[in-house]
């Protein structure tokens, strides 16, 4: 499977990084995985390995929504907002389990590149990594 720099774990829900991690793992996706569980904790991330140099930055981050203290829309907007532009280097894929059609409009109005429902399985992210990448077809 193709390889990333580092992708972005954005979930409060423990269980569900670590069968994402394992996952990511074990179809060896990026040289890094890096995890945040809330929306402020991924901007304070960014903030530390993107800075001013974006080479640094998460290739991919993979973002709930529903979360406490800065949710996912909550991030999005935050991160519009980031002087550094990180839109430039980061695709964002939204995954969660909201079916709210107003929240998923919404999104669909912020970068985001895909909105996928959960859980994370080896198929969709080989449909990340063609589709956002341009990798071909594993």
């Amino acid at each position: 499977m193709p390889h990333l720099n580092t992708v972005l774990l954005v979930d409060d829900d423990a269980t569900t990084n670590y069968l994402n991690k394992l996952l990511l793992t074990r179809l060896n996706v990026a040289d890094q995985l890096l995890v945040a569980e809330n929306g402020r904790q991924a901007l304070d991330t960014l903030t530390h390995v993107c800075g001013e140099a974006t080479s640094n930055c998460p290739a991919l981050i993979l973002l709930d929504l529903n979360m406490p203290v800065m949710s996912g829309l909550e991030f999005l907007e935050a991160y519009q907002q980031l002087a550094w532009a990180p839109s430039q280097t980061s695709v964002i894929v939204v995954l969660t389990t909201s079916t709210n059609a107003n929240e998923l409009a919404r999104v669909q109005q912020l970068p985001v590149a895909a909105i996928l429902t959960k859980p994370l399985t080896a198929e969709k992210m080989r449909l990340v990594l063609q589709d956002c990448f341009g990798y071909p077809a594993v």
